[in-house]
């Protein structure tokens, strides 16, 4: 039998809040109708949902952390749960970690398996329905999502180990937002650009991403918008944290489901399956970042670049040869990091979306790519001779899987990333000290409280690193470095309570 594995199937499910057909689905629900659409769309005769031994499911952001409690339940065994749906009985049922990532290392994942024989037909599966339960939250009613299914439960934990920095919390920099804030202001300074100039850069970047959510069908949000809407703060695009308006975004408040079946070619030839569905991955990379203040330059993440080098490499092709992207897109800076170390344009002709991107179409919690590979492959059977690249971020551009696809066959090669992440792993790190005078290498202002607050990444005169936080007793510091430019300007700062330490002075450069 032939074991180069193969993706038969996709599926997607969605549901917005305002429409006429709105039935409040929970995530099981979601994920039940996604998977039912991947069957379907696989097509052939019988019931291809027995032939399923493994079905691997992405975690919800509602238990994407030790203590998180959903409001309404959720099932003790998500993939179970799936299966009862679509009447499957998976030998292996799999939790995968907290991650953007998630959808595409499971793909490289288990593309391996079908090819080493320890699986024949994999489903993989997710869903979120944050709107839905914020919506009915809103109006006081509590549906039960509970579910207690029997079973074996691969749960491979929550995945967070090197993520967060107790030295950034402690001052301040405790959410997504406020850490890729850092990441795009480090790079608005290494291109010397103003705010201005950069509001300008990332309404470019995101414009055509909406034309593409425009005619998605599972898109949250369907409007056109020029760049000059994306990029303009008004009240309905008010600046949530410096330098984002809240249109750059991830739209977290989606309700969207999302499964691709795999199998192999052998397998899929003995149930009769359509060739003519068939997409091949022809190379692939997953890898992990340093943790962010171990990172030479916070205007970049050179491993998730490395990563999509490496996917292509396996693949045996050059980037001239990409005919798709579908690039995360959580914040600009997940983008501009990969057009800038491949060095590809922001104005690249080629769509660097197939979705509509996280804050058009949906971020869909940690599956947002398990739908950024269906439209890929419904794209790539139309154009058979068609390449497309998958790039697929987690955490605080931390962990980056990436997928080569094509609907033309190709044996599969076995790939690795252990070179890779060994030459990550042995970048050298900043040093790191506490407190003194520096000069402001990238920050972030929060909006979200009564009064702004501020987190400085700040290198001393013998170019080490530290954090300051602004002082609530000092909001004319803080509106200081709202008004002025922060970057390259000389911070004075003290060691306080619970050693946070705390911005004192501020002069703008060259003041």
């Amino acid at each position: 039998m032939d074991r180069t594995p193969v993706l038969v199937g996709v599926g997607e499910a969605s549901e917005r809040v305002e429409s006429a057909s709105y039935q409040a689905l929970s995530p099981a629900d979601l994920a039940g109708r996604a998977a039912l659409a991947a069957l379907a769309d696989a097509g052939g005769p019988g019931n291809l949902a027995q032939h399923i031994d493994t079905i691997a499911t992405v975690r919800q952001f509602e238990i994407s952390g030790p203590g998180f409690s959903p409001p309404f339940g959720c099932s003790n065994n998500f993939p179970r749960s799936l299966a009862a749906r679509i009447g499957a009985a998976p030998r292996r049922a799999i939790l995968e970690p907290v991650g953007g990532q998630g959808p595409q290392h499971l793909v490289n994942e288990f593309a391996h398996a079908l090819f080493a024989g320890e699986a024949d037909m994999v489903l993989l599966a997710g869903s979120e329905a944050i709107s839905t339960a914020r919506h009915l939250a809103s109006q006081g009613t509590a549906p039960n999502w509970t579910e207690t299914v029997e079973g074996e439960l691969e749960d491979r934990g929550y995945g967070l180990e090197g993520l967060m920095c107790m030295d950034l919390i402690r001052h301040g920099v405790r959410s997504p937002i406020h850490n890729y804030a850092l990441f795009e202001n480090a790079r608005r300074a290494r291109l010397h650009l103003t705010r201005s100039q950069y509001d300008q850069a990332m309404g470019a970047l995101f414009q055509p991403f909406t034309d593409v959510a425009a005619t998605n069908p599972h898109a949250m949000a369907r409007e056109r918008l020029s760049a000059d809407d994306i990029s303009t703060i008004t009240p309905r695009n008010r600046r949530v944290t410096d330098p984002f308006p809240r249109r750059v975004i991830a739209r977290d408040q989606a309700n969207q489901g999302a499964a691709q079946l795999l199998t192999t070619v052998g397998k899929a030839q003995a149930l009769g399956l359509n060739p003519a569905n068939f997409i091949y991955l022809w190379g692939g990379a997953d890898v992990a970042e340093r943790a962010v203040l171990e990172r030479g330059d916070l205007s970049a993440s050179p491993a998730s670049v490395l990563a999509c080098q490496t996917a292509l490499d396996a693949a045996g092709i050059g980037l001239e040869r990409v005919d798709l992207f579908d690039l995360y897109s959580c914040f600009p800076i997940a983008v501009f990091n990969i057009l800038d170390g491949l060095g590809v344009s922001p104005q690249e002709p080629r769509p660097l979306t197939v979705t509509g991107g996280l804050p058009f179409f949906g971020g869909a919690g940690n599956n947002y790519s398990m739908h950024a590979i269906a439209g890929m492959a419904r794209r790539l059977r139309r154009q058979s001779d068609g390449v497309g690249l998958v790039g697929a971020n987690g955490g605080f551009l931390s962990k980056y899987s990436v997928g080569i696809y094509s609907a033309t066959a190709r044996p599969f090669a076995p790939f690795s990333s252990h070179a890779a992440q060994a030459e990550i792993d042995a970048w050298a790190a900043p040093h790191l000290t506490v407190g003194g005078e520096g000069r402001v290498e990238t920050y972030m202002i929060d909006f979200a409280g009564e009064t702004p607050s501020a987190t400085l990444i700040l290198r001393d005169a013998d170019n080490r690193r530290f954090v300051a936080a602004s002082d609530p007793t000092r909001p004319d510091l803080v509106a200081s470095l709202v008004s002025d430019e922060p970057l390259g300007g000389w911070v004075t700062t003290a060691v306080g309570a619970k050693d946070r330490t705390v911005i004192t002075s501020f002069r703008p450069a060259g003041a």
